[in-house]
């Protein structure tokens, strides 16, 4: 483990900590950090230069994809050689249902699991119901000058105010608890705090309802009942509202996030402050519950290091390959991953899907990049000089050949159309991939594709392998003409023998 962190994290501790790793003879390097921005260029982002050293070396690099959704386009951690992991939830949750006056009921999180009376109603007033400024959302000291005393108060979510922030400042009023829920864009999103006092955090949809209750009768009731760990939740896995969103801004021909992963509700090492500034405060708990892409990352970081247990001869770029193309799309119920409002996720919030191990370590056909083919890329989208910052050596883009985004051999294929493209044009993108076989051999592969008929076509109709890594190519030809009104299609060409299925999504926007 590399500290790289302090008060803030600079760029000279990051590039030294990847370094550092690189040198001590690291094979994954776990990196829960996300620096820049979702339009930085590349040149200018210390964990885009070190992680292009590392993976020079031979090193995994399993990395979030950020805190910011769910808007599209929030994507930090999008270069190609990385591995960009989203967040999501699992069927578990730590229970804290609202009860109403009214006998309607709504699940909710905590952490915090006092041990109180399931049968002690308390008046339940809204926080908006102050004339003090943004007192909806709980901030500190807006909460004044209004009466909660020994009532549960009902904020809303956000407006830059912590969660935990919103309980305290609950409880400082004289609030006996909180129910916080979520504005719209957040949905079904819901989280486990430690709170400081009994709440719970509810959804958009319950929040709404709860609302209305208060506004219909004159005196509102509701408790909070504690229900530990509650098993089988569903929808599961689902995208969390927070996960950072694609397309990429820096390369919309390269398919981000990658995959997904846990990040909701982990329960995690807590570190404390050490050293001569720290305080005896700070010698608290060594765990929490932690909820971030900075979670679901090390998930990835674990399976990418079973992969290469099993396979120590293959290339950061196989084993990401044998993680996307292996990954479940559908959830544990057999339906479509779920997104934050309960709408099927796109390729841009979930990547290729929920990452599965045990397939991921026999994924048959695997899709290789030479790392001097990410300089080739960089040369398609920036100047030898911001190269060769990246390179951290002498780059003359005029002697190398310029690789498109959509051109890399990447496991999953994003094609975007400019508004002026002839559609009438035959084939207006035609992307080649070469696959190597890491099955059974001799081994047939045919192809399937899910997308509107006339989309994409595949050429040749099969893959055949007399051998274990034998190489094949072939081409998937993409038209504009045929998607009709939509802006974005998506969907996936699975190669299937008798034993395995290599999935790779597929998405084309048009612009």
């Amino acid at each position: 483990m590399y500290k790289v962190c302090g008060d803030e994290c600079t760029a000279a501790d990051i590039l030294a900590g990847i370094d550092a790793a690189v040198g001590d003879g690291c094979d994954v390097l776990s990196i829960s950090l996300a620096a820049g921005g979702p339009a930085v260029p590349f040149y200018k982002t210390s964990l885009v230069i070190g992680t292009f050293g590392a993976v020079e070396k031979g090193v995994f690099v399993s990395i979030g994809a950020g805190n910011s959704g769910p808007n599209a386009s929030t994507l930090f951690n999008d270069a190609p050689w990385m591995l960009t992991v989203a967040a999501s939830t699992v069927d578990r949750s730590i229970g804290a249902q609202v009860r109403l006056g009214n006998g309607l009921s709504f699940d909710g999180e905590s952490v915090y699991q006092p041990d109180i009376s399931a049968a002690v109603f308390y008046p339940l007033v809204y926080a908006g119901a102050s004339s003090a400024p943004d007192a909806r959302f709980c901030g500190n000291g807006s909460l004044d000058g209004f009466d909660f005393k020994g009532k549960i108060v009902f904020c809303d979510h956000g407006n830059g105010v912590g969660r935990i922030e919103k309980g305290s400042e609950v409880k400082r009023a004289g609030g006996v608890g909180m129910i916080m829920a979520n504005e719209f864009p957040d949905g079904y999103s819901t989280l486990a705090d430690a709170h400081v006092l009994p709440a719970s955090h509810v959804s958009y949809a319950a929040g709404v309802a709860i609302k209305k209750y208060i506004n219909s009768t004159a005196n509102p009731v509701a408790q909070i009942v504690f229900q530990g760990t509650v098993l089988g939740t569903s929808p599961a896995p689902a995208i969390i509202s927070f996960s950072s969103r694609g397309p990429s801004l820096h390369n919309p021909g390269i398919l981000k996030p990658d995959i997904t992963g846990p990040g909701v509700s982990v329960l995690a090492a807590w570190p404390f402050q050490v050293g001569p500034s720290a305080a005896a405060a700070d010698l608290g708990a060594t765990f929490n519950f932690v909820s971030g892409t900075s979670m679901s990352t090390p998930h990835l970081s674990g399976v990418a290091a079973l992969i290469k247990s099993k396979h120590p001869n293959w290339s950061p770029a196989a084993i990401r390959s044998a993680i996307v193309t292996t990954a479940d799309p559908i959830d544990r119920s057999g339906n479509p991953i779920l997104n934050e409002q309960h709408l099927p996720a796109d390729f841009f919030a979930m990547g290729a899907g929920h990452v599965n191990p045990d397939r991921a370590v026999d994924p048959g056909l695997v899709y290789d990049i030479d790392p001097a083919e990410y300089v080739g890329f960089l040369c398609s989208i920036y100047a030898s000089q911001d190269v060769s910052v990246i390179a951290r050596r002498a780059v003359d883009c005029s002697a190398v050949t310029v690789i498109p985004d959509h051109a890399l051999n990447y496991p999953s294929i994003s094609v975007s159309f400019p508004p002026a493209w002839n559609s009438t044009a035959g084939p207006v993108v035609v992307v080649r991939r070469t696959a190597r076989n890491v099955g059974e051999a001799p081994a047939v592969y045919y192809p399937s594709v899910d997308l509107p008929a006339g989309v994409v076509h595949v050429a040749p109709s099969s893959l055949r392998f007399t051998e274990v890594n034998q190489e094949q190519s072939f081409t998937v030809s993409v038209w504009r003409g045929k998607s009709g009104t939509a802006k974005v299609v998506q969907g996936a060409l699975r190669w299937v023998s008798d034993k395995h299925t290599v999935r790779s999504p597929i998405s084309i926007t048009f612009e």
